[in-house]
């Protein structure tokens, strides 16, 4: 998407589209979503099902595709399903886990049939805090192993790190190691409680606001973009500090484009990143392997099922979908901040710690202008 063509409505289309093949697995991580398994599920979305939902979301034009799992590797028929995307106009990555299964054979075939990006995580800079991050000893030099394999084959790298209590003293060893592997994209995940996932691993809301403020210090200094998962309000930090710069300008405004859109590539979305920001429902959608559709992955709500409906009737009319499309509706401080159409909060973690994923971000430690009036005329 270049400059100049239509930014997508997000009422009517998402921007990405995450399906998850399988929940079958050879790891055992700490923050597992899936709560991943060894065995395949037999009520598994099939190839042809694979192949119907994958012509919807070619027929909504913007979407881009990523296989994940669990181990999309775990599926016999993942290249074939990438190639049929591929075809169909869209486009496509993988996040499969650093197993055996990550050969340099299966690289070559994804680059055959014309996956657009591979992504590998690494949530530590070295073998003891990664592999005990990922429940299973050897996964880093799997890991390291596979992305020398993807840097012989020219294949662009994007490297995903969940930021925890575990690796958040090192984020300049890690930030070091991301720029050595020669990675296009540093995509960083802040932890939801939810499967695996434990309150006691997570960073403070203080600390989220230490990184937010880390990363985009360095973000136009490093040889590759940085993108954030399940961390709107680094959107707010990132638009804090553009107003500042700015401030001779009276008619500034809060803009997510002006201060995210224009990646190292020039392109609206710069390496996958969207030209405006996505929430949970909002831009962004999930299905699962056996085909329900939710929010996100994150956000385990059920808005229908794809054997049922097509997904672009699923996002278009959900309840609960058009709901989280509406920064209005979000209630506390979420619902009354300045920044709601641009942030919104993580709805995941908002319904992680509430039970109500309207509720407001619980990680956020910003006061939003209206809060801080009525404390003016309530103290004044």
């Amino acid at each position: 998407m270049k400059p100049g063509i239509k930014i997508p409505d997000f009422n009517e289309v998402p921007f990405i589209v995450i399906w998850e093949l399988t929940q079958a697995c050879e790891l055992h991580c700490l923050h597992c979503r899936a709560e991943a398994q060894t065995k395949r599920n037999p009520y598994e979305l099939s190839t042809a099902e694979g192949k119907a939902l994958i012509d919807d979301i070619a027929d909504m034009e913007y979407p881009m595709l990523v296989f994940t799992g669990g181990d999309p590797l775990m599926r016999e028929d993942v290249f074939e399903l990438a190639e049929y995307a591929v075809e169909r106009g869209v486009r496509v990555s993988m996040t499969p886990s650093a197993t055996p299964n990550v050969t340099k054979a299966a690289m070559q075939k994804a680059k055959d049939v014309g996956l657009s990006r591979w992504a590998f995580s690494l949530d530590g800079h070295n073998k003891q805090i990664h592999d005990h991050f990922r429940g299973t000893e050897g996964s880093f030099d799997l890991t390291m192993q596979a992305i020398k394999y993807l840097n012989e084959l020219e294949m662009p790298l994007q490297i995903n790190t969940v930021i925890s209590n575990y690796n958040i003293e090192y984020l300049e060893e890690m930030k070091a190691m991301v720029e050595e592997l020669n990675c296009v994209l540093w995509s960083v995940f802040f932890l939801v409680p939810t499967g695996r996932g434990k309150n006691e691993d997570m960073i403070t809301p203080a600390e989220h606001e230490q990184v937010f403020r880390w990363l985009n210090k360095i973000k136009d200094d490093v040889p590759f973009d940085i993108k954030t998962t399940a961390a709107q309000h680094y959107r707010r930090v990132v638009i804090q500090d553009q107003m500042r710069k700015n401030r001779a300008d009276k008619d500034a405004q809060i803009r997510y484009m002006d201060a995210l859109s224009a990646g190292k590539t020039g392109t609206i979305d710069g390496l996958g990143r969207a030209p405006k920001g996505v929430n949970d429902g909002n831009g962004f959608v999930f299905i699962s392997h056996i085909g329900h559709v939710y929010p996100s992955g994150l956000l385990p709500v059920n808005c229908g099922n794809v054997r049922v409906n097509k997904l672009s009737h699923i996002y278009r009319e959900s309840p609960i979908l058009k709901s989280l499309r509406n920064p209005d509706q979000y209630k506390g401080k979420c619902g009354v901040c300045e920044f709601r159409y641009v942030c919104g909060g993580s709805r995941s973690r908002a319904y992680a710690a509430t039970g109500d994923y309207m509720e407001s971000e619980p990680y956020c430690v910003y006061i939003p202008k209206e809060w801080r009036k009525k404390k003016q005329l309530t103290t004044g």
